[in-house]
């Protein structure tokens, strides 16, 4: 699991130790095997507007700038596809210096003077993106450093999680971890709750019992085309390893990795009819979004639409229902696939992926509903639109519950060698998320829904 400073300070406060912070994660059980600096911080570069673009008099593929940089204007020549007036992209300044090293000085090209250069993330040392220039976001304010700008005084950790802590396969869950261990505060998210502007629903049958017991879903209509991913979240999800495509399918990594939720995006209109989570029949055929064209088992759990199978549960969505550059309606699902009813599936295939190794690991129970609604709001927030009512599907009797479990306070000091107060104990507990009941001889404790872990009392079987 790859996590960055900059997006664990979201959840909790955060100095810019990265060597303590990786000792605390290791300490609490979460190996740090690497931090690194992510995104060279170039020395004066900034926000610039673009104001006007004109063909170069002596080269067809040379454009004549005027860019603003919050100062003064400047003329630049540029040679980058994409420049047009209008845009703010990163402006090297005269005496800048790039990552790699390179001093920006005024120039003359095919006798045009330039003063300064607009760049992109290739220059940047971001991406070796070399399609033109880094394209920032409409609002962004003229004239700041882009160090700033892009929070490129990043790192990120790389973090071998057990496969028992499948609540730590998230932004959220590593916060929860270091808050704990740190004493502080942990920054729960509270997306809005979305007022539904329509009233469209898509029935959810539930066929598979205890395999897939909840399903949270929503339509939403009206999602603007043409919309790019704000630049903060594609840097998220680059820096986390993930490659921004376009912002239906960003919104469901980007909610993913922060909450640990798996999301998918049917579009609306590809749907026929009503959803039904049931196995599949045998020699079931269902094509992936990545083109590989399957023949199910009946041990494999799909997600049916009138037609058939049109997606794999847990593991990767059916190209029949993708979403595309032209989707303006979509239906959200975000669901708990039970781990046994996922784990191998993936591999039998020869297959891994985000969603599948989450599921294997076991995602929250309860945390649909928050994933459904932080998606509608990043969503609504980049492409405006329309949503409709919550769809929840879901077996009350199989759904997970977690039992309490006791601890006894002699068991603990034969463990640690040495005697911790009783209200040090429920603070402790009570920071991990823990439901503590103070008994006589101890403590009756009941973990979260998400601690798929804590089942027993440490030793008990040796006791």
């Amino acid at each position: 699991m790859r996590v960055t400073l900059d997006w664990l300070r979201d959840f909790v406060e955060l100095d810019d130790d990265t060597a303590r912070i990786a000792s605390d994660l290791t300490t609490a059980g979460l190996e740090v095997e690497g931090v690194e600096a992510l995104g060279a911080q170039p020395d004066g570069v900034v926000v610039a507007e673009v104001l006007t673009v004109e063909r170069h008099p002596n080269a067809d593929r040379l454009s004549v700038c005027t860019v603003d940089d919050g100062v003064a204007r400047h003329q630049v020549v540029c040679g980058a596809p994409n420049v047009k007036a209008g845009i703010r992209a990163p402006f090297a300044r005269l005496g800048a210096t790039l990552p790699d090293g390179k001093k920006i000085g005024a120039a003359e090209l095919r006798g045009v003077k330039s003063h300064g250069m607009l760049c992109s993330a290739r220059e940047l040392g971001l991406t070796d993106d070399v399609n033109g220039l880094l394209l920032l976001d409409a609002d962004a304010p003229v004239g700041t450093s882009i160090v700033d700008h892009l929070r490129l005084a990043d790192a990120s950790f790389e973090i071998n999680v057990t496969a028992n802590r499948g609540d730590c396969f998230s932004v959220l869950g590593i916060a929860r971890e270091l808050a704990a261990k740190r004493g502080s505060d942990l920054r729960e998210p509270t997306p809005a709750v979305a007022t539904p502007a329509i009233d469209d629903r898509v029935p959810v049958t539930l066929s598979a019992g205890a395999a897939a017991p909840v399903f949270v879903g929503r339509a939403m209509r009206g999602l603007a085309l043409g919309r790019r991913t704000p630049l903060w979240m594609k840097e998220r999800l680059r820096r986390a390893g993930l490659r921004p495509i376009q912002p239906i399918v960003d919104v469901t990594n980007y909610v993913m990795l922060e909450l640990g939720q798996p999301l998918h995006a049917y579009d609306l209109n590809k749907l026929d009819g009503a959803i039904d989570v049931r196995l599949a029949t045998r020699h079931e055929k269902l094509t992936l979004l990545d083109g590989r064209a399957l023949e199910l088992d009946a041990d494999m759990l799909v997600i049916a639409d009138g037609r058939g199978a049109v997606g794999l549960a847990g593991v990767m969505g059916g190209q029949s229902t993708a979403v595309s550059d032209t989707t303006a309606d979509v239906f959200l699902e975000a669901a708990f696939f039970a781990p046994h009813a996922i784990a191998g599936r993936a591999r039998r295939l020869g297959m891994h992926t985000d969603a599948s190794m989450r599921f294997e690991r076991g995602v929250d129970p309860a945390a649909q509903r928050r994933a459904i609604e932080r998606a509608t709001e990043l969503l609504h927030a980049i492409c405006g639109g329309r949503s409709g009512p919550l769809t929840v599907a879901e077996r009350h009797g199989d759904v997970p519950s977690r039992p309490a479990v006791s601890l006894r306070r002699q068991r603990l000091y034969s463990l640690l060698g040495l005697e911790v107060p009783d209200i040090r104990v429920t603070e402790l507990l009570a920071r991990l998320g823990m439901r503590v009941e103070s008994r006589e001889e101890g403590w009756h404790v009941t973990p979260p829904s998400f601690r798929f872990d804590v089942t027993i009392e440490i030793g008990r079987a040796h006791v």
